[in-house]
């Protein structure tokens, strides 16, 4: 069975996770979070994301987004390709990253079995995007995205985990923005 999932609405709202290679523990140092939000908030701004959910676990990555210029696909494509890049690049720079070499030598391992990455393979390549057609199933993988550092022990209240669009739903202060959904009683 393939694995190669497709985004078939140009114009809807997808649910969708991502993983670090072999599921590694990449996301324990703030610089690492700030790779991720730092390039969420752009897509954002510059490249049509409108960005209605998201956690970033310690070795994953849950959004709920939808893209302005219909070409979802694409977009993660970006999205994955610069934050794979920037994310080898501050693993290197870490001054303090006690496990650079592992992570670096595991990273190149995956790329060397991929004949499309030249070189390091930071994520999966298997997204699996889910079309969200209803008010119901939205309101179902928030709540998934959400309380998936709960479940993870993590955290005991979801808008306790920093890196989670929680904050946003608890309008607390939260790391970069999210826009709204149209429906969701905040």
């Amino acid at each position: 069975m393939s694995r190669k999932y497709k985004f078939h609405n140009p114009n809807a709202a997808y649910f969708i996770s991502f993983a670090v290679i072999n599921w590694i523990d990449v996301f324990t140092r703030e610089a690492y979070f700030n790779v991720i939000t730092d390039s969420l908030d752009y897509c954002r701004k510059n490249k049509g994301m409108l960005l209605f959910a998201y956690c970033i676990m310690p070795s994953h990555i849950h959004l709920i987004f939808r893209d302005d210029n219909e070409n979802p696909s694409g977009l993660l494509r970006d999205f994955k390709g610069f934050t794979s890049k920037k994310m080898i690049e501050s693993i290197i720079a870490h001054p303090k990253e006690s496990r650079r070499e592992w992570m670096l030598s595991m990273f190149k391992r995956a790329g060397e079995k991929n004949s499309n990455i030249k070189n390091y393979q930071f994520w999966q390549q298997n997204n699996h995007p889910i079309e969200l057609w209803s008010p119901h199933v939205i309101k179902q993988k928030v709540n998934y995205i959400h309380n998936n550092p709960v479940k993870a022990g993590l955290v005991t209240k979801p808008w306790e985990w920093k890196h989670s669009s929680a904050k946003n739903y608890a309008a607390l202060d939260a790391v970069i923005e999210i826009d709204a959904i149209g429906f969701w009683d905040r």
